[in-house]
């Protein structure tokens, strides 16, 4: 069994309060709880103001499309450095009251990935940082130091494996050339499989370990990322299509893991219970063509993406939900 087939969640969560989110999601999630992102708190808390407490050598800043690249650390870098030293701090806080360590227990922190932080950054010059090989290139080497750092202090003070999640929106518009550029007349060009794989590469080696891939996106690139060294892909299942079903199922074929995105972000029209995700997963299973004991030893379930959208109740129920049918596929994959 991999560090993956359990329960998880994908990174974003509901409300302000870093103290109360730990709280519930390392209480929630007894093998693979999550470092949460807040981004209700505004600058420097989403994912790519997050970066700003990431990227070694390279300062953010604010324009009105979102974030750019700056000359020197200002106020936003600053703003998410603090934001997440708050963030680990009321981890540890609830990783120690929940009983520290223990054996088959690891935690996951969540960065944007290297081709979606180049998509969301500006450059001076207006233009996105993915138009730039040099300064894709230099943003990708120096988010893969940063988050090596965060990993090791995490797991220095946690005391425990610690997992990275790379953070991959915009991954399949970006291979497509469906980014916008700045005008009409500035479009944004397909970026080529090749490069993508080595930049995804680049950072798993850099950082050792356990990588995973998270993207909510429709038309992944399966053949990108089976051709990649990244370990695991989380994925929201209700947007893998039926040409998405050959390519995840090649993916787990290769030796390798998936979280299946199976529990609504938002509160559900009807009710939902446990018993039905691990249905819903050992269907998906089946259907792939794998042995049931495939979805016991490399299949975790998670809501479908962040959950900052939902309510406060809705969050904690849906991490409860997906830790529930986690267990019932552990106790007995061929029973669900």
């Amino acid at each position: 069994m991999t560090v993956f087939a359990t329960a998880t969640g994908v990174g974003s969560w509901p409300g302000i309060s870093p103290r109360h989110a730990a709280a519930v999601i390392v209480g929630e999630l007894p093998r693979l709880p999550y470092l949460p992102e807040l981004p209700a708190r505004g600058v420097g808390a989403d994912l790519i103001g997050r970066s700003g407490a990431l990227l070694v050598d390279i300062a953010i800043d604010t324009v009105p499309r979102g974030y750019r690249i700056a000359r020197r650390p200002g106020s936003v870098t600053r703003r998410a450095v603090s934001l997440l030293g708050e963030d680990v701090d009321a981890f540890e806080e609830a990783w120690e009251n929940a009983g520290g360590p223990q054996d088959g227990r690891a935690i996951k922190v969540q960065a944007p990935g290297p081709v979606t932080l180049a998509a969301q950054l500006e450059l001076g010059n207006g233009h996105r940082a993915i138009t730039d090989p040099g300064a894709l290139r230099d943003l990708a080497a120096s988010l893969a130091e940063g988050v090596a750092i965060h990993r090791d202090e995490l797991a220095r003070r946690m005391s425990a494996p610690v997992v990275v999640q790379f953070d991959e929106p915009l991954l399949p518009a970006a291979l497509a050339g469906r980014l916008t550029g700045v005008t009409a007349l500035t479009p944004v060009h397909p970026v080529d499989e090749t490069r993508v794989i080595g930049l995804l590469d680049d950072c798993a080696a850099r950082i050792g370990g356990q990588v995973l891939v998270h993207s909510c996106a429709a038309d992944l690139p399966w053949n990108v990322l089976r051709r990649s060294r990244i370990g695991a892909v989380s994925v929201d299942f209700h947007t893998v299509g039926a040409q998405g079903i050959d390519g995840l199922a090649e993916f787990i074929d290769s030796g390798r893991s998936v979280i299946l995105g199976l529990v609504p972000g938002i509160t559900p029209e009807h009710p939902i219970g446990f018993t039905d995700l691990a249905r819903d997963a050992a269907a998906i299973t089946d259907r792939l063509g794998f042995p049931r004991a495939v979805l016991g030893e490399r299949v975790g379930i998670s809501p479908v993406c962040g959950l900052a959208g939902a309510t406060g109740a809705w969050a904690r129920e849906a991490t409860d939900l997906a830790c529930r049918a986690a267990a019932a596929i552990a106790e007995d994959p061929e029973a669900v």
